[in-house]
């Protein structure tokens, strides 16, 4: 059995990685309480001890407001902790999965954003996983990059205590009315399609950039009026617009993502943003075969 080293395992990504993974491999679990990865001696200590043969690194600040105020953090994890990872990967010759973001693209386009397409990230958070990137990118031979978008899975996300669904779930409870935003568009992305995503690409040598998300397109509005239709909440929903929310971050008003390179290499298997989000309720009954 190939030896994992899973960076960042408590996320939402690494708690389904590991569930998607155990089977096949030997899983050794990390994040940011036993490895800060922006310390190049605590990550060279790592890699010494398990000497692993795949790296996923999934940690990151994904704090997108937090981002903005304390953009040093930012860098040193996003951008320098990347780095960091990439380095021991390559001394060690083995391969990386580094989880990026739609957010390295400012929006303007109208259709998918695919691997070629040139990154202008609006804000901090964007540009540090962008610096990330450049780093794997530079320090390693034996990589794949996924950008993915918009994730939710069964798992809490690390500092939120929930995702995006439950959140709109709860406050269904709560409110008779629920605003939310229609102006956003991107692709919702289930993160146990994702790591079957990802296990099926990092057993090959296809190496490179790659786009990763469940297929089609839909604005926070149609996502949440979605996961209202098949949990069979009747709390109304209204329509709203991020310069009426009052986000104090600019993010990109279009990120979809085209899973080009996937497609090209007979390699995508993900599904539709619709039928991942049945899939999701079915996971929650643990009704869902993986």
């Amino acid at each position: 059995m190939q030896n994992i080293l899973l960076i960042g395992a408590n996320g939402q990504l690494g708690q389904d990685l590991i569930r998607v993974l155990s089977r096949d491999f030997n899983i050794t679990k990390t994040d940011v309480d036993q490895c800060d990865i922006t310390s190049p001696s605590q990550v060279a200590e790592l890699f010494e001890s398990h000497r692993p043969d795949l790296v996923i690194n999934t940690a990151a600040w994904t704090d997108v407001p937090g981002c903005e105020t304390n953009d040093r953090k930012a860098f040193e994890v996003n951008a320098l902790g990347a780095k960091h990872v990439a380095q021991n990967c390559e001394q060690a010759s083995c391969k990386l999965v580094h989880i990026s973001t739609d957010y390295v693209f400012d929006g303007k386009k109208n259709k998918p954003y695919i691997e070629s397409d040139l990154p202008a990230p609006l804000n901090v958070y964007g540009v540090s996983k962008l610096a990330g990137e450049h780093y794997v990118s530079a320090y390693g031979r034996k990589n794949f990059i996924i950008r993915t978008s918009g994730l939710y899975g069964i798992y809490p996300a690390i500092g939120k205590k929930s995702n995006f669904v439950e959140t709109m779930l709860n406050l269904a409870k709560e409110k008779d009315t629920i605003k939310v935003v229609d102006d956003e568009v991107l692709t919702p992305t289930f993160t146990i399609h994702l790591a079957q995503q990802i296990k099926k690409l990092m057993s090959t040598n296809h190496y490179g950039l790659y786009h990763a998300t469940s297929d089609g397109a839909c604005s926070w509005y149609e996502f949440t009026k979605k996961i209202f239709e098949i949990a069979q909440v009747k709390t109304k929903l209204e329509k709203t617009s991020v310069k009426e929310f009052g986000s104090p971050v600019r993010r990109p008003a279009y990120s979809v993502l085209g899973n080009y390179n996937l497609k090209e290499r007979g390699l995508d298997i993900m599904k539709s943003w619709e039928e991942a989000l049945a899939d999701y309720f079915l996971d929650k009954e643990n009704k869902l075969k993986i």
